[in-house]
C-alpha cells in the first residue's frame, strides 16, 4: 500500500463512476475517495451529494472533488471516464474514440508520482486495459481491468436460478474478452465441488442445452439492459467495489479480471479476462485453469480478437499522423 488510509481516486464521474463511488461509500471500502471530471462542478456536486449521506452509513470516508495531483499517494486510481457505449454498439466500436480520452488522463496521473494500482472499467476494457499499461509503463501486475469480473456475476446468478442453488456457491467463469467472443469453460464449473457437467449427467432436469442458453443470455446482458435503459452501471459499479475491496484489504481474492497473459493458456501479448488471485500488489498471478482442447481453442479465439482490434487501432494512429 501507498498509504494506510485506503485512498482512491476515481477519474469520471459518470454513471459506472459514481455506482462505483456509492458502492464504496455504502461497503465502507475506502477511507478517502478523491472524485476527478473534466466537468469539475460536476465532480463538486458529486462529492458533496455523496458526504450529504456519510451520517446514515457505516462509513467514516473523507469525500472530496480533486485534481490530478490527489493521485499521488494514492492506493489505486480508478478510470471510468469515456464516451458511452450506444444502442446496438459494440464494445470494440468503441475503442478509438476512447484511446484519444485516455491519453489526457494517464499522462498526468503517472506525472503526479503516483505508485498504485490503475483499476479500468471503461469499454472495451481489456484494450483500454493494454492502452493503460502503455501509457503509463507500470509493471502489468499494477494495471488490471473489470475483464470479466461482472459477467461471471451474471453467470453465477443465472446460474444460481436455474439449479436453484445460492449463486454464491456456484463456482463458474467467464473468460476472455469482456464482449462478443467471451465463453465459459464449462468443464471448470461447478456447485461446491460438483461439477455442473456431471449434474446435467445425473439429473434429467438439468438439460445441456439450457446451459447454452444461459452462456447466450450473459454474452447479450449488456446489450439487453442497454436497449431497454441507454446504460449499465450498477452491477460494474459493485464490481469495481469488489475487486477495490480485494487490493485494499490484500484478500488474495481469485477474481476474473481483465489481466496481461505472459505465456499462460498459451497466450501473450494480450490483456483479457482470466481468474487472478489480486491482492494489495494488484494481479498476484495468473490462475491457470485446466481447460479442455475445445476451451483452449476459444480463449485463443478470443485472445485474436483482442490482438486484432488493438493492431487495428495502431494502423489507423499511424495513418492519422
Amino acid at each position: 500500500m501507498v498509504n494506510d488510509k485506503r485512498k482512491v481516486v476515481l477519474v469520471g464521474t459518470g454513471m459506472v463512476g459514481m455506482s462505483y463511488a456509492y458502492a464504496l461509500l455504502n461497503q465502507n471500502a475506502c477511507d478517502e475517495l478523491v472524485l476527478i471530471d473534466l466537468n469539475k462542478k460536476r465532480a463538486e456536486g458529486e462529492a458533496m451529494d455523496l458526504n450529504h449521506g456519510l451520517a446514515f452509513s457505516g462509513a467514516n470516508m473523507k469525500i472530496s472533488s480533486g485534481e490530478y495531483v490527489d493521485c499521488k499517494d494514492a492506493d489505486i486510481v480508478a478510470v471510468c471516464a469515456g464516451v458511452a457505449q450506444q444502442p446496438g454498439e459494440t464494445r470494440l466500436a468503441l475503442l478509438k474514440r476512447n484511446a484519444k480520452v485516455f491519453r489526457s488522463i494517464v499522462d498526468p496521473v503517472t506525472a503526479s508520482g503516483f505508485d498504485g494500482i490503475f483499476l479500468v472499467a471503461t469499454n472495451p476494457v481489456d484494450i483500454m486495459t493494454r492502452i493503460t499499461y502503455m501509457l503509463s509503463g507500470f509493471n502489468p501486475k499494477k494495471v488490471l481491468g473489470t475483464g470479466t469480473a461482472l459477467d461471471t456475476a451474471r453467470l453465477r446468478y443465472l446460474l444460481g436460478e436455474y439449479l436453484r442453488v445460492d449463486p454464491r456457491n456456484v463456482h463458474a467463469y467467464v473468460m476472455g474478452e469482456h464482449g462478443d467472443s467471451e465463453f465459459v469453460p464449462w468443464s471448470q464449473a461447478q456447485v461446491a465441488t460438483k461439477s455442473i457437467l456431471e449434474l446435467c449427467a445425473e439429473n434429467p432436469e438439468i438439460d445441456r442445452e439450457q446451459l447454452k442458453c444461459i452462456e447466450q443470455d450473459v454474452q447479450e446482458a449488456a446489450y439487453k439492459i442497454i436497449e431497454a435503459k441507454n446504460a449499465t452501471y450498477y452491477g460494474i459499479g459493485m464490481a469495481m467495489a469488489r475487486i477495490t475491496r480485494a487490493i485494499l484489504g490484500d484478500e488474495n481474492s481469485v477474481l476474473t479480471v481483465s489481466a496481461m497473459l505472459k505465456g499462460e493458456y498459451g497466450q501473450t501479448d494480450v490483456f483479457a479476462g482470466v481468474p487472478c488471485i489480486i491482492n494489495k500488489n494488484g494481479v498476484q498471478r495468473v490462475l491457470k485453469l485446466s481447460l479442455s482442447q475445445e476451451e483452449a481453442g476459444r480463449l485463443g479465439e478470443s485472445c485474436q480478437v483482442l490482438r486484432d482490434c488493438f493492431q487495428e487501432l495502431s494502423r489507423e494512429e499511424q495513418d492519422d499522423c
